[in-house]
């Protein structure tokens, strides 16, 4: 197995302003995220999370501790959430199995803890994709489906963002130190999310954007309500959103997409609104 792992600096809003393409994209776009019995990693100094993603082959990958985290095991002091977007696949957790579908998600708790990731059928491997908070506290591990998660039903085809937010890693689902992980999956013809758009300076977040086909694309919108700035992004790909920024995004097909949120609290409905017509 090998390790790719990177550290992304966080940035005054009002740098960001004057940033290229280029720069916004290797600050905050996430380009490649799944490589065969590889395990990349993203660390990101806003609220210290770390975001990747693992796809065993030929393999079993372990989740290393990469160097930042100056510590034996990856869950030492921190907590983690998983959601297999491929084939079948099974995380090991100190010996024990906990076999994972399509679009389950998985917490696992803080700990000195050996963790393991296999496919079942290389010729359709698992996709893991994970993100990892701080954590001062031990939690248990749990697994979530679809069917027990908490569902929210928003938007319209009218206003081309009907759409289901399935909140499967929150505190009403399991208990966590501060990360908090869900799916919105949007509907046929609805290609809006998060719209009207909204900040939390309490929180910030990471987007993995899926099940969109490889000649479509999504266009994430980030920045200051008063000063966006986009950024063109591909299937499987994923994109850091500071506690300043809007995080919303519109593509060329509906698609789904797993957000992932830490920093000061657990509240999901703490954030602070935008108007639509006030965006610039």
């Amino acid at each position: 197995m090998k390790v790719n792992s990177e550290i992304r600096y966080a940035a005054h809003p009002d740098d960001v302003k004057r940033y290229t393409t280029a720069e916004l994209r290797r600050n905050y776009l996430i380009e490649t995220v799944f490589c065969p019995d590889t395990m990349n990693v993203v660390y990101s100094m806003h609220d210290r999370m770390i975001a990747g993603g693992i796809m065993p082959v030929n393999e079993a990958v372990e989740l290393k501790p990469i160097d930042i985290l100056r510590s034996q095991y990856f869950l030492s002091r921190r907590e983690m959430g998983v959601f297999n977007v491929g084939g079948p696949g099974v995380v090991e957790i100190d010996g024990k199995e906990v076999p994972m579908q399509f679009k389950e998600a998985l917490y696992i708790g803080r700990g000195d803890r050996k963790v393991f990731f296999r496919s079942l059928d290389p010729a359709k491997p698992a996709k893991f994709w994970f993100c990892s908070a701080t954590a001062h506290k031990e939690y248990p591990d749990h697994l979530t489906t679809k069917e027990n998660a908490v569902h929210m039903e928003l938007g319209s085809l009218e206003e081309s963002n009907h759409r289901i937010i399935n909140r499967m890693l929150v505190k009403e689902v399991v208990p966590s130190c501060q990360l908090q992980m869900g799916m919105t999956e949007l509907k046929p013809g609805s290609t809006w999310n998060t719209m009207p758009a909204h900040t939390h300076n309490r929180r910030m977040e990471v987007y993995f954007y899926f099940d969109l086909d490889n000649d479509q694309a999504v266009c994430h919108f980030m920045g200051a309500t008063d000063e966006t700035r986009h950024i063109w992004m591909k299937n499987e790909q994923a994109v850091i959103s500071p506690e300043w920024s809007i995080h919303a995004a519109c593509a060329t097909k509906n698609y789904t997409f797993i957000w992932a949120m830490c920093g000061e609290n657990l509240d999901y409905n703490d954030m602070d609104g935008c108007a639509t017509t006030d965006l610039r």
